[in-house]
């Protein structure tokens, strides 16, 4: 004999939330570094754009700059980038005329990524926009609490 349906109860009224509470989550690191590197990250995608640039292809580029002859290794380690995902960046900012391969002066198995003449145009350009862009995010801090937060932020992510 089937049992009797139960006597329908309303409801609970949900509590509506006036405010929200993000004290916990303002107590952790990641979601802080998180929070700080969306809203510096957000403006940096916007003003790449023109130079069709991600941030991992402007970091790439950047070591390049300022490391002439770089190894795809040596990139690899610096960004903590996996090697096959380089392969693609590298050929891809190579058929944009931005970087070229040269044999590696010591290394016979290696090649060394230079940026070409418009590479370096671009990155020029490209840098100087994100050190203005750094320089707006940075003049919220005093020079001593960017100093500061670098240091810190640098004791997260590096090892020993």
């Amino acid at each position: 004999m089937p049992r009797p349906a139960a006597p329908s109860r309303p409801a609970p009224v949900a509590a509506a939330v006036e405010e929200v509470d993000t004290s916990f989550l303002e107590t952790l690191l990641g979601y802080n570094a998180r929070r700080a590197g969306l809203a510096v990250i957000d403006v940096f995608v916007q003003r790449m754009a023109p130079f069709q640039l991600k941030p991992v292809d402007f970091s790439v580029l950047s070591l390049v700059r300022h490391n002439p002859g770089i190894t795809s290794r040596q990139l690899c380690t610096a960004l903590g980038i996996l090697p096959p995902n380089l392969v693609g960046m590298i050929n891809a900012l190579e058929k944009r005329e931005l970087v070229e391969r040269r044999p590696h002066p010591r290394d016979g198995r290696a090649m060394g990524l230079h940026l070409t003449v418009p590479g370096e145009k671009l990155m020029r350009d490209a840098e100087r926009t994100a050190a203005e862009l750094e320089a707006a995010f940075a003049s919220r801090l005093t020079a001593t609490e960017l100093r500061t937060l670098i240091g810190l932020l640098k004791k997260v992510y590096r090892p020993g």
